[in-house]
């Protein structure tokens, strides 16, 4: 089968939401080149690990970002790529910096689309406890507490390591003490269904707005035995939800939780979590604000980059 790629130059900012666009419109999987990324690495103690690397020499972005993604030959993509282009542009609607937001497509063989995710994708220690590991390689956990979330990245979102998604992981080892009840909106690729498994919760439901998120997810929690129970759906938020959770957790644009603040408040029961993340730092007074109006009590917020995370709690009566 032939393959379309399709290439998003944008900011580190806007990364989650023009995957999520990408994703949308049909895409199998999105890779992503963000300069922020390789910051990481050449700041890392590769000589004490007695590692030699030269971060320089891997080919990557200079500055912003380039989110790549594949199209199967039974999608026309010149017919989409206009819509494509304007919905990245309207982003700037909710805060984000795009520019240059250019779209550009290439051919790709199979052979080439599969080789391009095993080139990029190796084992990477994304918290304390938690490790991710791309479906090819084989590796070992580090010692009795590391957790393994695998993942395809031909079928993801991304493959965990963007900040968004590591404030999310390090809120929810934060608040797991097992046997939970939770809810992921926006699951995205499930890595933060497996994780909460991972991390003892008992019961976790996931949701995201369409099916082809669904699929995507669903194939990613089945290379995961211990979520092999996680009940993944589409659903807009937590609409036409019922049944309480213990932590709800969120990983979307500002924006889109805004609205999901009165549903999670509606879901919790009293010392219920509320975790969010992909707070761009513009926004994140805004989104904390509007949570202690619902009534949420803040329990801590976290920040990487120009990104924040927040933990928040319904409070009791006595509290």
């Amino acid at each position: 089968m032939d393959w379309t790629e399709l290439s998003v130059t944008t900011t580190s900012e806007a990364v989650e939401a023009v995957s999520n666009i990408l994703m949308t419109h049909g895409a199998t999987g999105v890779q992503i080149d963000d300069v922020k990324d390789f910051e990481k690495l050449r700041d890392g103690h590769w000589e004490q690990e007695g590692k030699i690397i030269d971060v320089d020499e891997i080919p990557h972005q200079l500055t912003g970002a380039k989110v790549s993604a594949y199209f199967p030959e039974t999608i026309f993509v010149p017919e989409i790529v206009p819509e494509i282009t304007q919905q990245v542009q309207s982003l700037t609607k909710f805060g984000l910096a795009v520019a240059p937001a250019t779209v550009e497509t290439t051919a790709v063989d199979e052979t080439n689309w599969a080789t391009a995710w095993k080139k990029y994708y190796h084992p990477v220690q994304v918290t304390r406890f938690l490790t991710v590991v791309p479906s090819w390689e084989k590796y070992e956990p580090q010692s009795s507490d590391e957790r393994l979330i695998v993942l395809d990245p031909g079928m993801a979102f991304g493959t965990g390591t963007h900040p968004t998604t590591r404030l999310s992981l390090e809120a929810l080892e934060m608040v797991i003490r097992g046997g939970e009840r939770l809810i992921d909106v926006g699951t995205g690729s499930g890595v933060l269904s497996i994780a909460a498994k991972q991390l003892g919760v008992g019961d976790v439901r996931a949701y995201d707005l369409d099916q082809v998120a669904v699929d995507s997810a669903q194939k990613n929690l089945d290379l995961n035995p211990v979520a092999k129970d996680v009940k993944v759906a589409a659903n807009n938020l937590l609409t036409g939800i019922t049944g309480q959770a213990d932590i709800i957790v969120a990983n979307i644009l500002a924006e889109i939780i805004m609205p999901l603040i009165p549903q999670a408040w509606d879901l919790l029961p009293v010392h219920g979590y509320f975790v969010t993340s992909g707070i761009i730092a513009e926004k994140a007074s805004d989104v904390i604000v509007a949570q202690e109006h619902q009534g949420f009590k803040i329990v801590q917020t976290l920040k990487m980059g120009d990104w924040f995370g927040v933990v928040a709690q319904k409070p009791g009566e006595d509290d």
